[in-house]
């Protein structure tokens, strides 16, 4: 028997935590630098071409030819990637095949065609499909066994997701918190952290400006401010749950009658591009960045996100290649604007509350969000933001924009009949 006082238990356990240190240090860097790096590249060209449309409006009558041509390329060289973060997902959870390197280019090209013809998606999705795949790349080049390969797959996620919002704590969380509903994978805390550190700084290396805002006010807590944010926290998580299900059952529907997948978004921007033209605004499509600025300034009509609800299921359920979490954050962050007055709050508090709690319901994933209110906002929103956020996350359904997620009741029924 080993006595307590001997020695070579402990120098043994922190041998074991250096080597551990030092290997996962090393590819959270490699990690970080691929992901932050193809973030960089991302984001330059999102504000290229979001310049040239702002400029140039017409060319959104060509945004069905552009979702055929887009849907058309997936269709020859894509089909195996097309799940996007689901396969990400899925990979973590029962890992089968290396992500193909193809998926980087193809999302990074389909998004920036998306947002240049005035599709109304984000830029998660393809912040995160580019670091994880550019992050399993690695499993060939390093012989990651399985399970290795998981924790590399969480850490490219963190790292696309920090390095695109300027969210690095908030990244690597969301790439543990984002695979099951309900618990959270600790074994890759670590890699997942550093990865999305250094993302985060190398994107700032290469030039990145994230956008500033500001929520002017933030009233002390009483029992008024409290009930009000839970209220609006209810509404907040019904619009996530409402987005998630609009969007399923609108691909569903398209895929069920419409077999030639390139004609999906070929009718999708066509009523996008008409709608576009009816309304005489571009406010509803591309990242909608300036109208959440806006949020946090003055009021706003509830009409802005409904028609950002609308325009982005359009765009998605229909097959536009792009993310939903900047939508979200729109829908949010109008909403919470909205609902200010009837619930005598700040309504720079509320939209920044509902920036990230109408995320955290829709993707299930309240801690990410709850740090990702302290990163962008200050401490001060702290309390009010995880109230929100948790608020949202129970009243979401937990039907989420990640079809691939698990939920941790099911996970453990399925261990405990194993037994």
């Amino acid at each position: 028997m080993t006595r307590l006082s001997d020695p070579a238990p402990l120098r043994a356990s922190i041998l074991d935590s250096l080597l551990y240190l030092a290997k996962w240090s090393c590819l959270a860097v490699l990690v970080a630098a691929l992901a932050g790096s193809a973030s960089a590249l991302f984001l330059f060209a999102l504000d290229a071409v979001t310049g040239y449309r702002i400029v140039h409006p017409w060319i959104i009558w060509l945004l069905p030819l552009a979702g055929f041509a887009v849907g058309w390329v997936y269709l020859r060289w894509g089909s195996r990637v097309e799940a996007g973060n689901n396969l990400l997902i899925d990979e973590i959870h029962d890992p089968q095949n290396v992500v193909p390197l193809r998926m980087a280019p193809l999302v990074l090209t389909g998004t920036v065609i998306s947002h240049l013809f005035g599709a109304s998606v984000g830029r998660e999705g393809t912040a995160v499909q580019m670091g994880g795949t550019l992050a399993d790349q690695l499993t060939h080049l390093f012989r990651l066994q399985p399970e290795d390969r998981r924790i590399v797959l969480m850490a490219g996620i963190s790292a696309g997701f920090a390095s695109v919002f300027g969210t690095p704590l908030a990244g690597a969380i969301f790439g543990l918190e984002v695979l099951v509903i309900g618990r959270m994978r600790y074994d890759a805390i670590f890699p997942c952290i550093v990865a999305a550190i250094l993302a985060d700084q190398v994107g700032l290396a290469w030039g990145v400006h994230h956008t500033h805002y500001a929520v002017h006010t933030v009233p002390a807590l009483t029992a008024w401010t409290v009930a009000g944010v839970a209220a609006a926290g209810i509404a907040f998580g019904l619009a996530g749950m409402l987005f998630a299900g609009a969007t399923h059952r609108l691909s569903a529907w398209m895929k069920r009658h419409i077999a030639y997948a390139p004609l999906r978004p070929l009718i999708g921007g066509s009523v996008v591009a008409c709608a576009v033209w009816a309304l005489g605004t571009q406010r509803y499509v591309g990242l909608g960045i300036p109208v959440i600025v806006e949020a946090f300034d003055h009021p706003l009509p509830l009409w802005d996100a409904l028609g950002k609800f609308v325009f982005t299921v359009g765009s998605l359920g229909t097959g536009f290649k792009g993310g939903e979490v900047t939508p979200l954050f729109y829908i949010g962050a109008t909403l919470g604007n909205a609902l200010a007055p009837l619930l005598h709050l700040p309504f720079s508090l509320l939209a920044g509350v509902g920036f990230v709690a109408v995320f955290a319901g829709a993707a299930n994933t309240p801690l990410a969000s709850t740090v990702m209110a302290l990163e962008l906002f200050g401490p001060a929103i702290g309390p009010y933001a995880a109230l929100g956020c948790v608020v949202a996350y129970l009243f979401s359904g937990h039907i989420g924009i990640y079809k691939a997620q698990r939920q941790a009741r099911k996970i453990r029924y399925r261990e405990r009949d194993n037994v």
